[in-house]
């Protein structure tokens, strides 16, 4: 293993350095996952604001090699919603990660079964086709963010960079009428290249919520739901959240999620979070380890 493997010491967990290699305790935790649940942006890769450009993280080619050769079956799970699944899922495999199109996941995905478990079926998606989609395939009748006079039971916000004022007023009329507001994320950035870009989703739900005085529902990272959604499409049953490994680089997204289900964390610095961040975070965002990228994960199966 190599020694330059970097470690940060989290207080809730079972890792520590040691000769400049990972503890024993967290090797053994990590090989007997049953599966991974993966962030993109600011983990597997780099892109920029318009979810293009991919650039891979050190480690993360091979760290899915690895688990692909060993039949551990992973997730990556953005919060993105500019894409498709499968688009996104075929952005990654053009820079060389091996990503099914079954084995992405974006909060459209899970919205769209949340609405239809709920029994919600016409919804207006403030976004484009990366959200529209998958909510058609789910029986969904997604009503576009300029339709007017369109009666609807929940509104949900994604990417949407060419948010105005006229999209604005169509939603606070719907959220008035009775409409439930949910979105993909409540965090205000993302890593890109060169730092950080908008979360547009952030932004626009700060404005429903001044407006009406509603909170939207959060349907993506961090939600309990998004990840029981992660981790049946893992083909694991929720009671295996324990045995499921999230990585990423958001404490308020990926560590968040995994200790609201008890699943296991690994923060990365290689994206928005530095060491010593990860190291300030409450309890509730703790990652159990703290790794410079993916390159230590990717040497345990080599």
């Amino acid at each position: 293993m190599s020694s330059s493997v970097q470690v940060s010491v989290s207080p809730y967990i079972v890792v520590a350095r040691l000769s400049n290699r990972l503890a024993p305790a967290f090797i053994t935790r990590v090989r007997a996952a049953r599966g991974f649940i993966f962030d993109m942006d600011g983990t597997l890769i780099v892109g920029n604001e318009h979810a293009e450009g991919f650039v891979p993280l050190p480690g993360a080619i091979e760290t899915l090699q690895a688990l692909t050769a060993n039949n551990v079956p992973f997730l990556v799970f953005t919060n993105g919603t500019g894409k498709t699944p499968a688009a996104y899922a075929a952005s990654l495999r053009a820079v060389g990660l091996p990503v099914p199109d079954q084995q992405m996941m974006t909060p459209a995905s899970s919205a769209a079964a949340w609405f239809v478990a709920k029994g919600i079926r016409r919804v207006r998606v403030l976004g484009g086709e990366g959200i529209a989609s998958p909510f058609r395939t789910a029986g969904l009748i997604p009503v576009s963010a300029d339709a007017q006079n369109e009666a609807v039971e929940a509104l949900f916000t994604g990417q949407f960079r060419e948010f105005m004022v006229t999209h604005l007023e169509i939603a606070t009329n719907d959220i008035w009428s009775g409409a439930l507001p949910t979105s993909a994320s409540n965090v205000p950035f993302f890593a890109a290249k060169g730092g950080r870009a908008i979360g547009t989703s952030f932004a626009i739900t700060a404005a429903l919520t001044a407006i009406t005085g509603k909170r939207a529902r959060i349907l993506g990272k961090p939600s309990r739901d998004a990840l029981w959604l992660a981790i049946r499409a893992l083909g694991l049953p929720r009671a295996a959240a324990h045995e499921v490994v999230v990585v990423g680089d958001d404490p308020a997204l990926e560590m968040a999620m995994a200790r609201s289900g008890g699943a296991m964390s690994i923060g990365l610095t290689a994206g928005l979070t530095t060491a010593e961040g990860f190291s300030k975070q409450p309890p509730s965002r703790q990652a159990d380890a703290v790794l410079p990228d993916l390159i230590a994960l990717a040497e345990l199966w080599s």
